[in-house]
């Protein structure tokens, strides 16, 4: 019995390799179309690739996977988070989880999960074909079974065979991206984090939370990759415009014109700029005083620059400024960032065109899906590999079942 995978990326080596350990007599062939197999597992997460996540803080499943969270909960129940952890372990990567929940290798460094992946196919006898791009099962009718793990398709070209076989595809766009801000003074900061940030789309349920990196082009970090991810098709529909707005200090109204107010009683003497009650750079608190305080028309009769001024000189209009500041700050988005660091396209095979419980195709036998190639995506923090991890693992299983 033979088995093709075509795309030799995280999901199609756990699966190649899973399959052989399921079954030893099955042969089985990577086909990849590039010269160089495992390229994003090498460049994610810095080099060191966050294969997984803890999912301790993960409520409900829809948290993290806004695409395909019914189906992995589904899945997870074949093989989940913990699985992971321990298959790495036992097959010699001792992982780490940080703080954040994060599953790294213990050695830091993407190539422990890749020489693991290469040990086990050489030990196994795997087939690798590099530079093969496959565009027809014509092409593998030697095979028993093909497993389909070419990853996301940004631009959608890639799915037009599968599309052909009867399949119905989402439209594949972009998601975890940073957004282009254009606004010098804000560029100005560029490297400085803000922790516990919160961020939406005004008019939409698009929110996300947490650190907010400054760029010279933007926006990134976390809270705005999370963003990204849940309004995808929302941020593409509309042309990557539109406005974002930030809450700096991740509080409400009230509470930061309480704490505010506090200042003004506590600290009645210090310069605005000296003293900053939040947990906020100094540049960046200079920098939103003076977006709150110092645009107000030049025609008043107190222009200058109020972002000078003393605790005590602080009038309601001043508090309600810096306090709509804080929590509400507005920016127009540009576009995405200039850069291709999309790592995670939204859309492929949907999921109606598979059987939820062996991810096998409905209109051709014994062709399967695994990883970002179907409509399934997660947010950042390791949840797609999780993702490719999982649905490999389910097709690996569903073609011993077959048999």
């Amino acid at each position: 019995m033979k088995t093709a995978v075509i795309g030799g990326g995280a999901a199609g080596f756990f699966l190649a390799v899973n399959l052989k350990e399921m079954m030893p007599e099955m042969d089985v062939t990577i086909f990849e179309r590039s010269q160089r197999v495992l390229t994003k597992v090498e460049v994610s997460g810095g080099g060191r690739c966050n294969c997984t996540n803890s999912f301790r803080e993960v409520r409900d499943l829809s948290q993290v996977y806004p695409r395909g969270h019914r189906l992995m909960k589904r899945l997870f129940n074949v093989f989940d988070q913990r699985d992971a952890y321990q298959w790495f372990e036992r097959y010699g990567v001792p992982l780490v989880t940080q703080d954040d929940e994060c599953v790294f290798p213990q050695a830091q460094d993407s190539h422990a999960i890749i020489d693991c992946f290469l040990s086990l196919a050489r030990r196994h006898l795997i087939n690798i074909y590099r530079g093969r791009k496959i565009q027809s099962l014509d092409e593998l009718k030697d095979f028993d079974f093909v497993a389909i793990t070419t990853g996301g398709s940004p631009k959608g070209e890639g799915l037009r065979w599968l599309a052909d076989m009867g399949h119905e595809i989402e439209p594949p766009v972009p998601s975890l991206f940073s957004l282009s801000i254009d606004d010098a003074r804000l560029h100005a900061l560029q490297g400085l984090v803000v922790q516990g940030a919160a961020v939406h789309i005004p008019g939409t349920k698009l929110k996300a939370e947490g650190p907010l990196l400054l760029t010279h082009w933007g926006l990134s970090g976390p809270a705005i990759l999370k963003l990204s991810s849940y309004g995808a098709r929302h941020l593409a529909d509309n042309g990557y415009q539109g406005t974002l707005a930030v809450n700096w200090v991740g509080q409400n109204e009230a509470q930061v014109q309480t704490m505010l107010y506090e200042q003004v009683v506590r600290q009645p003497q210090k310069q605005l700029t000296t003293f900053c009650p939040f947990a906020l750079q100094q540049r960046l608190w200079a920098y939103l005083l003076e977006k709150a305080l110092d645009s107000r028309s030049q025609s008043s009769e107190k222009a200058g620059s109020r972002s000078q001024i003393r605790w005590a000189e602080m009038n309601k209009k001043d508090v309600n400024r810096l306090v709509n500041v804080l929590t509400n700050d507005t920016f127009q988005i540009s576009g995405r960032a200039p850069f291709k660091d999309e790592f995670v396209t939204c859309g492929g095979v949907s999921l109606k065109a598979i059987n939820p419980s062996t991810l096998e195709s409905r209109h051709v036998p014994r062709l399967y899906f695994a990883g970002e190639v179907l409509d399934i995506d997660g947010i950042t923090g390791g949840f797609n590999f999780q993702a490719a991890w999982t649905t490999a693992y389910t097709v690996a299983r569903s073609i011993t079942s077959n048999l």
